[in-house]
């Protein structure tokens, strides 16, 4: 299946704000499936969901040349520990704070914004104190009104002390399928970013996948330095992003 873009393929990070990204030859479904999650938008994830259920790869080319472009795909030649950084600033945070601790509160909170069409992807519960937890979980933007005003009902009904809105957050995260089996690359994360200032206010990871929340103005700057940690430093050939990108939507 070969799908045509306006740009050359699937990159490392974004080019248009990470100079040394690079055109990756091949990534796997679920590395692909991961960056399209978190904000890579050169493939819809059902495209890539559908190449990975009838074994079907993927070559992802320009529509204006012949380059060779990505491949995606069951099994790669090399399994990267990092094969790209992405990021995304269109969620919104929701805390829930003095949250009753005991079974069933979670699907209290949660059924509602279900049954309202409300997409809840991260999802933190804070430690219980005194018998009470905070919960935090990220929505898209344009859910944000809706989800508040369903979150606050729900919270009056089972006694939380309170809802708050952030929609200053930005997600930043590796993508790799060495992650699952290499050893420090989530504390070499978290350092990275400790050392340039950022603060981590949430932290999801999957098998080959960790995702920090930043503050939405810290995003960009993450994403380039962990570029330069994690990807540059491995890749000496290959096609490069030497300047910025005005067209299309790569990593």
């Amino acid at each position: 299946c070969e799908i045509y873009t306006d740009v050359d393929g699937v990159f490392s990070a974004d080019p248009r704000v990470v100079e040394g990204a690079r055109l990756l030859d091949e990534i796997s479904y679920e590395e692909m499936l991961e960056l399209a999650a978190t904000g890579a938008g050169v493939l819809m994830s059902r495209a890539v969901e559908f190449g990975r259920r009838y074994g079907v790869p993927i070559h992802v080319r320009s529509s204006f040349h012949d380059r060779v472009g990505t491949w995606v795909k069951e099994e790669t030649m090399e399994e990267a520990i990092v094969r790209g950084v992405s990021h995304d600033t269109s969620e919104a945070k929701v805390t829930v704070a003095g949250v009753a601790d005991k079974p069933g509160i979670a699907a209290d909170l949660f059924e509602p914004l279900a049954e309202a069409g409300v997409n809840v992807d991260m999802i933190v519960q804070n430690v219980s104190r005194a018998g009470a937890t905070d919960i935090s979980f990220t929505v898209p933007k344009e859910q944000a009104a809706a989800a508040r005003a369903i979150t606050e009902t729900t919270a009056t009904a089972i006694g939380a002390e309170g809802v708050d809105v952030d929609d200053e957050i930005g997600r930043v995260s590796l993508v790799g399928a060495g992650i699952k089996s290499e050893f420090g690359i989530a504390s070499r994360m978290f350092r990275i970013l400790a050392d340039h200032g950022i603060n981590i206010e949430m932290i999801s990871t999957s098998p080959v996948r960790i995702s920090c929340v930043v503050r939405s103005g810290d995003a960009v700057e993450a994403v380039r330095h962990l570029h330069a940690a994690f990807i540059a430093p491995l890749n000496t050939e290959g096609p490069v992003n030497e300047g910025p990108v005005t067209e299309g939507l790569p990593l």
